[in-house]
């Protein structure tokens, strides 16, 4: 028997709520993936961008820093944008600090898109498992129930898993 006649024995022994679980199996892993292909992607733009502009930053060179990050669209470009138009206003260090969280405001609900769905399908996932366990024991309990007193452990055995 190869694994995938033992993962069609595995599903069809879960009973009903194994398609509902899966359908939710799917829909996480296909926003799993995109999230991860995204997340890389991302990564990927904002370390060559920033290996482009540390030689800038270090020479003290903030205009042509500010060149290269308004022509890229990567996060961190545009987190140090908002720093560095703050350079010439205000001289303080904390101003500086502040306009970059704020822009920190909007790129991070860009990264965490979706994510929390993750949560709920695993947690929906776990309720609709136990709710087809409690459905199955409540089934092998009817069946128990007009049966010989001394058939009803076998019975009931072999009525907890669904067929």
């Amino acid at each position: 028997m190869n694994i995938w006649d033992g993962l069609v024995k595995f599903f069809q022994g879960g009973g009903t709520f194994m398609f509902p679980i899966a359908i939710v199996l799917v829909i996480g892993l296909a926003i799993a993936i995109e999230r991860y292909i995204y997340l890389v992607t991302v990564s990927t733009r904002n370390r060559q961008l920033w290996n482009q502009i540390v030689p800038m930053l270090s020479q003290g060179n903030f205009r042509q820093v500010v060149q290269v990050t308004s022509k890229s669209e990567s996060a961190i470009a545009q987190i140090l944008n908002y720093g560095l138009a703050r350079i010439q206003a205000a001289r303080r260090r904390d101003d500086i600090e502040k306009a970059m969280e704020e822009s920190l405001m909007e790129v991070v609900p860009r990264l965490e898109k979706r994510t929390h769905y993750l949560a709920t399908f695993a947690n929906l996932a776990t309720l609709l498992g136990l709710l087809g366990t409690v459905m199955g024991l409540i089934n092998a309990f009817h069946a128990v129930a007009t049966v010989n007193p001394a058939e009803k452990a076998n019975l009931l055995s072999a009525s907890i898993s669904v067929p």
